[in-house]
C-alpha cells in the first residue's frame, strides 16, 4: 500500500461527516435553531480527526518528507495551497466553536455566525479533499521509492497510535486549570 492509501481512506469518513454537516445546516436555515450538541460533536471530529489526526500526518509526516524532495514547481505550489487551507480550515473550526458558545449562552445573534461557518466548512472540504485526491497524493508516490513509501506508512501507523493518548491527557490538563 501506498501511504496515499490510508489518507485518501480517511478522506471517506471526513466527506460522510461532511455530508452530515451540511444536512444540518439545511434544518438550521429552515428552523432557525442550532443543535448546540451537534456543532461541538462536528467540531471535536474535524479539530482531532480531520485536522490533527489526518492533516497530522500530511504536515508532520507526508509534506516533511515531500519538503526534501525536488518537488516540480505545480506540486510545491499545491502542497502550499493545502498547508494555506489546512490554516485556514482551523480558523474556521475556531470561528464555528465560538460561535456555538455563544449561541448555546443565549445569543440568538450567533446563529448566523454558526451559519455562516459551517458553510464555508462544507463547501471547503470537498474541494480541499478533491485537490489532495486528485492532483496531490498519487503523483505525489513518484517521489519515494518503496523503501521510503514503508517509512511513511510506518510513521503513519505510529502517529495514530499516539494520538488517543495525546488528545486525552490534553482534555485532563485543561480540566486541571478549571477551578472548580
Amino acid at each position: 500500500m501506498m501511504p496515499a492509501g490510508p489518507l485518501m481512506t480517511e478522506h471517506r469518513l471526513i466527506e460522510r461527516m461532511i455530508a452530515r454537516m451540511d444536512r444540518e445546516l439545511d434544518k438550521i436555515k429552515k428552523e432557525s435553531l442550532v443543535d448546540v450538541g451537534f456543532i461541538e460533536v462536528a467540531v471535536d471530529f474535524l479539530r482531532s480527526y480531520a485536522d490533527r489526526c489526518h492533516h497530522g500526518k500530511e504536515e508532520d509526516i507526508l509534506f516533511k518528507a515531500l519538503s526534501g524532495k525536488p518537488l516540480s514547481a505545480e506540486h510545491k505550489r499545491i502542497m502550499e495551497e493545502l498547508i494555506r487551507e489546512h490554516v485556514l480550515g482551523r480558523g474556521n473550526v475556531r470561528k464555528l466553536k465560538e460561535a456555538n458558545e455563544s449561541y448555546a449562552q443565549g445569543n440568538q445573534n450567533a446563529l448566523s455566525d454558526v451559519v455562516a461557518n459551517l458553510e464555508i466548512l462544507v463547501k471547503f472540504y470537498p474541494k480541499h479533499i478533491e485537490k489532495e485526491d486528485k492532483h496531490f497524493f498519487i503523483p505525489a508516490m513518484d517521489y519515494f521509492d518503496k523503501k521510503e513509501q514503508a517509512t511513511i506508512l510506518e510513521e503513519f501507523w505510529e502517529f495514530d497510535k499516539k494520538l488517543i493518548h495525546e488528545k486525552y491527557n490534553a482534555i485532563v490538563k485543561q480540566l486541571e486549570k478549571q477551578t472548580v
